[in-house]
């Protein structure tokens, strides 16, 4: 049998263009002095603030052994705070602060000017189109 080829493989694939974006996005998150996991959890919450952790884990697909740090370190650059809930003390809300929702809109203007790195206004659509599939595969692959 033929060994398989790393061209053919989709997980290089995957793995290649998630790397080149991640790499892309390293200039505008220097700016916002965000690493990218850091950049995901900000994201989340500009979408949904006043969260719990296992709420965001799960938005985010992340175990707690991973978040946990991320929002530790984030709360520590005055981006989030977490706290117990009064009614179930194992519950800890993530609520953004005055400068983590500030930081929400440039990341928005940084976030517009690589999407047009990414791809010209007449090929959006494939890029969304890519971006859908991706997340159909994820769920599948979820199951």
């Amino acid at each position: 049998m033929t060994p398989p080829r790393l061209d053919d493989q989709l997980c290089f694939a995957l793995y290649a263009a998630s790397r080149a974006v991640t790499r892309a996005y390293g200039p505008m998150l220097a700016d916002l002095g965000l690493t990218y996991p850091q950049f995901l959890v900000m994201m989340a919450l500009w979408e949904a603030d006043g969260v719990t952790v296992s709420q965001l884990g799960r938005r985010l697909r992340l175990d707690s052994g991973t978040l946990t740090p991320l929002l530790k370190r984030l709360e520590r650059s005055g981006m989030l705070r977490r706290q117990r809930s009064t009614e179930d003390e194992r519950r800890v809300l993530v609520t953004l602060t005055e400068d983590g929702r500030d930081l929400g809109s440039r990341a928005g203007e940084a976030h517009r000017a690589l999407v047009c790195r990414l791809a010209d206004p007449d090929e959006r659509g494939s890029v969304e189109t890519l971006r859908d599939t991706l997340h159909a595969l994820t769920e599948r692959l979820s199951q």
